[in-house]
């Protein structure tokens, strides 16, 4: 059994996209849901389940840890080839935030400690993470 699975990462990854702070609340935005980065979703996850990381012998990421073996990277590795293997049939959908003058991305966890994105001045850009919109049945349609 993969840890993916062991661990219900998906559903802990759900629960996280779900819980996300929706500011622009009116009905029908265009823009819909809004994204998270792979740092705000790891910090999202590590409060859903504090233990995960130490689990999955990872950090939960930052400037000061080793960016290849953090949560957050592990996360967004994992998300984008489900996403990439199942489609629009994931529950999650990717995309990127340009990483052009990006000096630096700072989080806050949930002890109110700073941590840095790792990732930034890399010259990558930033994995973004959201619920994909489920389209409402139309009561017109008839099956």
């Amino acid at each position: 059994m993969s840890l993916w699975t062991k661990h219900d990462i998906e559903g802990k990854v759900c629960a996280a996209l779900g819980n996300v702070t929706l500011v622009n609340k009116e009905k029908g935005h265009h823009f819909a849901r809004p994204y998270m980065t792979a740092y705000q979703l790891a910090l999202k996850v590590h409060e859903v389940d504090p233990d995960l990381a130490d689990q999955l012998d990872k950090k939960l990421g930052g400037s000061d840890g080793d960016q290849r073996d953090s949560l957050a990277r592990y996360l967004a590795n994992q998300l984008s080839r489900r996403i990439k293997r199942q489609g629009e049939g994931f529950p999650v959908e990717g995309a990127f935030l340009s990483n052009d003058r990006v000096e630096a991305l700072q989080y806050t966890t949930s002890d109110g400690k700073s941590l840095t994105s790792s990732v930034s001045r890399t010259g990558k850009d930033l994995s973004l993470f959201r619920l994909r919109e489920t389209p409402e049945p139309d009561p017109l349609r008839h099956s």
